[in-house]
């Protein structure tokens, strides 16, 4: 056999892997040894001439995130998500197959890895034969991934149809492997995207409502509500305090800041509110600090309950809007109640005196900063089993209406 080597004409590839021949091509990781993905035959001379163990399955490529529909079935959006922020590219999606793709290439089971390669020739190529290509990497197993034509000839000049020369790749590693057929979301091979790319591009997907209030207007309600319809709930103030216990970096640039509030290697809150409280510049220094250490946290737990399949999350934060944090929401509600009963909630929550929870209110930002920032606002000035019925329509809505 006569290896046949194509650059800028592709009408002859494309013939051949029509008819069932093999042809490599290449992405921008490295070169793979192409096949019709529909074909038995030629995926099963794939396994042959690689000398691939049959119980490792073929992913297939594919033009564009179109074509998911096409070889795919219960296809979370999380996958279109992925597909739009790093197609083309070397992310390998894996979802339940379609009746139809052959046995071989998922070697047993009922899952496919689709990839849409960041090359312009086999992109043209995906489209000419209108198929989709199995393909792993153009090499014999066990051998190193080819990053050219010619390492690709060396390997198998003579035992396939033809090569596609596309120059060197670009990256010269593998596609990164993840899982979106089951939750939690895996990654099953790490590749030339970082886990933490895929992550934060799941995260970017996630629905999130901003809750922000002085204590005792009701936040908590709001917040259980929206733990019902199945969110994630952060409390950003919680976060701050178990950071304060365990985050070294937090407590060194606090001691670092604020010197007098050291104590036994650790931060005395009662000593920082009380540097804090008497001087608004020490003030603007920690929320600076502190909501720097905040926010990256807050985004860890988002990128977790993305991996996790989560699609929607609730961030609960008296300076939700002021930290940044509140941009990071499609909706950010204020959650206001009356003074006096706010004052009444404080003392039966924390059973402390109508003074304190006063003072308490009074160093907090006033209604009128929540009802100029706030998108929409929820006032709670009646008994509780109104105000959650208040928060189930109102969410209801919220969520019926983008989702």
């Amino acid at each position: 056999m006569r290896t046949q080597v194509f650059t800028d004409d592709l009408a002859g590839a494309a013939e051949l892997l029509r008819r069932g021949g093999l042809v490599a091509v290449p992405t921008e990781t490295v070169y793979g040894l192409a096949g019709n993905g529909l074909d038995a035959g030629a995926v099963e001379r794939i396994y042959e001439v690689k000398g691939r163990p049959a119980v490792k399955p073929l992913s297939l490529m594919v033009a564009g995130a179109e074509e998911m529909e096409r070889y795919c079935r219960e296809i979370p959006p999380q996958a279109k998500a992925l597909a739009a922020r790093f197609w083309p590219g070397p992310l390998t999606i894996v979802l339940r197959a379609e009746d139809f793709i052959p046995p071989v290439v998922l070697a047993g089971g009922d899952t496919v890895g689709l990839r849409c390669p960041d090359h312009p020739l086999t992109l043209e190529l995906l489209r000419l034969t209108g198929l989709p290509f199995a393909a792993p990497s153009a090499n014999p197993s066990g051998e190193a991934s080819p990053k050219d034509a010619r390492q690709v000839l060396g390997y198998f000049d003579g035992l396939i149809e033809g090569v596609v020369d596309g120059g060197p790749c670009g990256i010269g590693r593998e596609s990164t492997i993840v899982s979106l057929a089951e939750k939690p979301f895996r990654i099953l091979r790490r590749g030339a995207l970082g886990e933490e790319e895929i992550a934060a591009a799941l995260a970017d997907g996630l629905r999130i409502i901003g809750i922000t209030g002085g204590s005792g207007s009701g936040k908590t309600t709001a917040l259980e509500t929206l733990r019902d319809f199945g969110a994630l709930v952060i409390d950003c103030d919680a976060v701050y305090h178990e950071l304060l216990e365990n985050d070294a970096a937090l407590v060194d640039a606090l001691a670092e800041r604020f010197p007098a509030a050291q104590k036994d290697g650790g931060i005395d809150r009662s000593a920082l509110a009380a540097i804090v409280f008497s001087d608004p510049g020490a003030l603007e220094d920690l929320n600076a600090i502190s909501h720097r250490f905040v926010k990256e946290e807050v985004e860890r737990r988002l990128r977790g309950w993305a991996m996790a399949g989560g699609t929607l999350a609730a961030l609960d934060a008296i300076e939700l809007i002021s930290s940044g944090l509140g941009a990071r929401c499609e909706k950010v509600v204020g959650v206001l109640a009356d003074r006096e009963r706010r004052i009444e909630r404080i003392m039966r929550r924390d059973a402390i005196g109508a003074e304190r929870a006063r003072a308490r209110i009074d160093a907090q930002r006033g209604d009128e900063y929540f009802l100029e920032n706030c998108d929409d606002v929820l006032r709670n000035d009646g008994d509780a089993a109104s105000f959650s019925l208040l928060c189930r329509t109102y969410f209801s809505e919220v969520l019926q209406s983008h989702g």
